[in-house]
């Protein structure tokens, strides 16, 4: 099920050059990184609310929309999917504390 977010993350590559007129995405990115940024706070701000409803069915759909938007955001600043992967990667074995500490360093 996980490979949903690889194929996802390769289909927004895809549309980087594409006609903003025929894809969503490609409108997006050509608006500029700052607000492929917006769109996304966007999105998890109406995750969050749908959230604190206790509406799950809408939850699940702004959930959705908050992961498109984060790979989107990531794509228009050059991130890649995978090395978000190879973070979670690096992360795996380290407690959220540990790893907290060695951020603030």
């Amino acid at each position: 099920m996980a490979d949903i977010l690889t194929r996802l993350s390769r289909k927004i590559e895809a549309r980087k050059g594409a006609d903003g007129k025929m894809s969503h995405t490609a409108r997006l990115f050509s608006r500029g990184p700052e607000k492929c940024a917006e769109k996304f706070g966007e999105e998890a701000i109406e995750a969050i609310i749908a959230a604190v409803r206790n509406d799950r069915k809408n939850l699940r759909e702004e959930a959705a929309d908050v992961i498109f938007h984060l790979l989107v955001m990531l794509s228009a600043r050059g991130v890649t999917f995978e090395d978000v992967l190879k973070e979670l990667e690096r992360r795996e074995h380290t407690s959220g504390i540990a790893e907290k500490q060695s951020r603030e360093e």
